[in-house]
């Protein structure tokens, strides 16, 4: 796409301002792109409650300058671990242990928290929200791509597609791949005070349920439960009252945790994730990121980690804006091998997270109370090659700074 003789800088439309899209966002920005975010909602007022950014998205934040503030929000402390229903340990681990093995701590946040940071890191204007966008051309390397919005048409050398895991950028794309499919089972999260008593951060795992209490840096505590469902379902009163039927008996404090949550403040979101890969995440001027791309189970808590890896990557193939429909081949190259692996993998932990039958639930136990045995960094091998991962370019992560490549 010719920009001469103006030599305007290269124009980037984002369609979703969740964050990988504002983390691609901020990205392109800083690499010289004109970028406009358009976000269907009518304010960036996150839909969720915490995430957990782990080293390898700290690191791809560093990219942009912002893993550091990132960093100074991590509020585990400590120990931590896996137990059971009944409360007995399973495994445990420490967060200096996580922090030796992958360069850096787990950062449980607030969606919103994040939401500020990044749009922190971008001009004023640069979003637009109440703006649905619809994808009208791909384009290719003689014509820009074109977004349909209620203002009007919105030329771009790339759309960045961060429309989530319903994306209708990816159907025009690939209309016929069939999309994420149900997990069989559902999730609820809430943030509350933190309870009375002190407590240990932990993922409990029942039968055909799990539970995860953990602290923010503001002194709030991040809760998140899931179990096995049917899609669809909703409690007949209200999620508060259903977390009670299904966790009421468990350890504290998940008794205490959800008696102190409003009716209102539970929510509750059924999982998806993308059973079959597309065969490719861009094509024309259009890139998928995120859950638009590759949707995957929260077991290894990588969602939102792998859509800020996504947006590192694609801004640094994107470059100057030159060549992008040639350059775009690299990003899939990147992007789609390592993050359908990390699809599957969470596909497997939840198949063993999930299990219902009570011999298999013992088995389970027993096994992971076997490897524990070994120490803490048996367990942490699971994250090898994912919270270790390395962005492209100059961070400054660990206090220098260093040319890395992905992995």
């Amino acid at each position: 796409m010719d920009r001469s003789p103006s030599h305007r800088p290269p124009r980037a439309a984002v369609v979703g301002g969740g964050i990988g899209g504002l983390t691609a966002a901020v990205a392109l920005h800083r690499g010289g792109w004109d970028v406009t975010v358009l976000e269907r909602a009518e304010a960036l007022a996150p839909v969720g409650a915490g995430i957990g950014l782990a080293p390898n998205a700290q690191r791809a934040l560093d990219v942009i300058g912002l893993g550091d503030r990132v960093r100074e929000l991590a509020a585990w402390q400590g120990d931590g671990g896996l137990r059971d229903p009944a409360g007995r340990w399973l495994h445990r681990t420490s967060s200096a242990a996580t922090a030796r093995r992958f360069g850096g701590p787990l950062v449980l946040l607030h969606r919103a928290t994040l939401v500020g940071i990044l749009t922190g890191g971008l001009p004023a204007g640069a979003v637009r929200t109440g703006a649905p966008a619809a994808l009208a051309d791909a384009g290719d390397a003689r014509r820009p791509a074109v977004v349909t919005t209620p203002d009007g048409d919105v030329e771009a050398d790339l759309v960045v597609a961060a429309d989530g895991i319903g994306s209708a950028v990816r159907r025009v794309l690939f209309p016929g791949h069939p999309g994420p499919r149900y997990s069989g089972f559902t999730t609820w999260r809430v943030v509350v005070p933190t309870p009375s008593r002190p407590f240990t951060p932990h993922e409990t795992w029942g039968r055909g349920a799990l539970w995860g209490t953990q602290p923010l840096k503001d002194g709030r505590v991040y809760a998140y439960a899931a179990a096995v469902t049917p899609a669809g379902g909703h409690a007949p009163d209200d999620e508060r009252a259903e977390l009670l039927r299904r966790f009421g008996d468990w350890h504290e404090p998940v008794p205490e945790v959800i008696a102190t949550a409003g009716p209102g403040d539970v929510l509750r979101h059924d999982v998806h994730h993308m059973a079959e890969p597309l065969p490719a995440y861009h094509r024309g001027r259009v890139a998928l990121l995120g859950d638009a791309a590759h949707a995957m189970q929260p077991t290894l808590g990588q969602g939102g980690n792998q859509a800020i890896e996504d947006a590192i990557v694609l801004a640094h193939h994107a470059g100057r804006g030159d060549d992008v429909v040639g350059r775009l081949p690299a990003y899939t190259g990147d992007r789609l091998p390592r993050t359908m692996g990390i699809v599957r993998q969470a596909t497997r932990t939840g198949r063993m997270a999930m299990l219902s039958g009570a011999g298999a639930v013992a088995a389970r136990n027993a096994l992971i109370r076997g490897v524990s045995r070994l120490g803490p960094g048996i367990v942490l091998r699971g994250f090898d090659g994912i919270a270790d991962w390395r962005p492209p370019g100059r961070t400054y992560a660990a206090g220098a700074e260093r040319t890395t490549a992905p992995r």
